[in-house]
């Protein structure tokens, strides 16, 4: 019988909080096998754990202190414990994921215990959403699409100053002004934006990374990206759009276009079974035929591909798998960004992100804002 351990800080890890259920900001272990399954978290914390894990057993470390007692330290007293617990069962050999922290492999060695990996574990669990999971990412989603419109609608409805400057009540309207207003509003929503946000524009949205800085300019696409945390289901929202104050530039309004293109060829290849690998090509291949190159790693002044098409999206931002070159086949309730983008110096960079799921009847879109430049209410 296979007895899979998880082992650290809830609050940190995702896959131990998926089993958990509560954000604990100590150490915790998850022991499952066929016959039970068994949290071990600080006393303090038991009933909650009681009330919203499946575990069959909650228990704490002084529960299982072995007969030579428990270090003052907290974590180490967690492995000494789990330790104890394994002996007590005759548990020669437990399967860990990629998580395990060494504290914790360490003391279970030292007591003779084997410790083997298993890649999936923690990983493919997470991969194939619930449908519980899939709605907290569709209302993340709605509230991060909320903000969205709320910047992309500042910008197009700015004032333009004589140098082509906008502001905003009289003053310069900066990618930074943009930010702090998205962090307040999320923030009345119950979200987080703990990695900040994009709001980039040229000649800085050359690279695609670039967080942006500076003042707004008219006829200029500014790329949009806003990626919060909701606290209450600790699930994400990724949204990206592309908006120009003003009329846009024929070739932007061309990179449009092709991104929009680029992100429909993937979409419709999110099923069961296809390759990541054959989605993320299947964009790629779109816009190297209307013309653009890849540069990735290299930042270009004209518009070229630096990215992969999109990646898992879940409990974290970025989650296994990538739609990238080598990506494996996909699973049913998988969900996905598909963020194809172009990027340069010279007109600036166009992104339209939207987050799907994958399903055998046809890929399901949790956006609903367009993906247009016009952003004028």
């Amino acid at each position: 019988m296979t007895t899979k351990v998880m082992a650290g800080i809830a609050e940190k890890n995702a896959s131990l909080f998926r089993r958990i259920r509560v954000p604990l900001g100590d150490p915790a272990v998850w022991i499952e096998s066929q016959a039970e399954s068994i949290a071990m978290v600080r006393d303090l914390e038991m009933d909650r754990v009681r009330q919203h894990s499946s575990a069959t057993r909650v228990t704490c470390p002084t529960e299982f202190a072995p007969p030579t007692g428990l270090s003052p330290d907290r974590e180490t007293a967690t492995a000494e414990a789990l330790v104890e617990l394994l002996q007590q069962r005759q548990v020669a050999t437990v399967t860990a994921d990629r998580s395990l922290p060494f504290l914790f492999t360490w003391h279970l060695l030292q007591a003779g215990i084997r410790v083997e990996y298993d890649a999936a574990f923690g990983v493919l669990d997470r991969r194939g959403k619930s449908e519980e999971e899939i709605e907290a990412l569709a209302r993340a989603q709605a509230v991060t699409e909320k903000v969205m419109r709320l910047l992309c609608e500042s910008v197009a409805t700015a004032t333009v100053a004589a140098d082509g400057t906008l502001h905003q009540s009289g003053s310069a309207l900066s990618s930074d002004r943009l930010r702090s207003q998205a962090a307040i509003a999320f923030l009345h929503q119950g979200f987080s934006m703990t990695h900040g946000a994009i709001i980039a524009t040229a000649p800085q949205v050359a690279d695609c990374h670039h967080a942006g800085s500076g003042t707004l300019r008219t006829g200029t696409p500014v790329v949009i990206d806003l990626f919060p945390r909701d606290e209450t289901s600790r699930y994400w929202g990724d949204c990206t759009r592309t908006v120009v104050h003003g009329e846009p530039s024929d070739e932007v309004r061309r990179m449009h276009a092709a991104v929009l293109e680029a992100k429909a060829a993937c979409s419709e290849r999110l099923l069961p079974g296809c390759t990541a690998d054959a989605a993320h090509r299947a964009a790629e291949d779109t816009l190297l035929r209307l013309g653009y190159r890849s540069s990735r790693g290299t930042i270009s002044d004209e518009p070229s591909i630096q990215h992969g098409t999109g990646h898992g999206i879940g409990l974290e931002l970025h989650e296994p798998i990538l739609l990238d070159a080598g990506g494996p086949e996909m699973v049913n309730g998988e969900v996905f960004t598909v963020e194809p983008g172009l990027y340069g110096r010279r007109d600036g960079g166009v992104r339209v992100e939207d987050m799907l799921v994958v399903s055998a009847g046809g890929p399901r879109n949790l956006n609903r804002l367009h993906g247009g430049l016009d952003w004028r209410p």
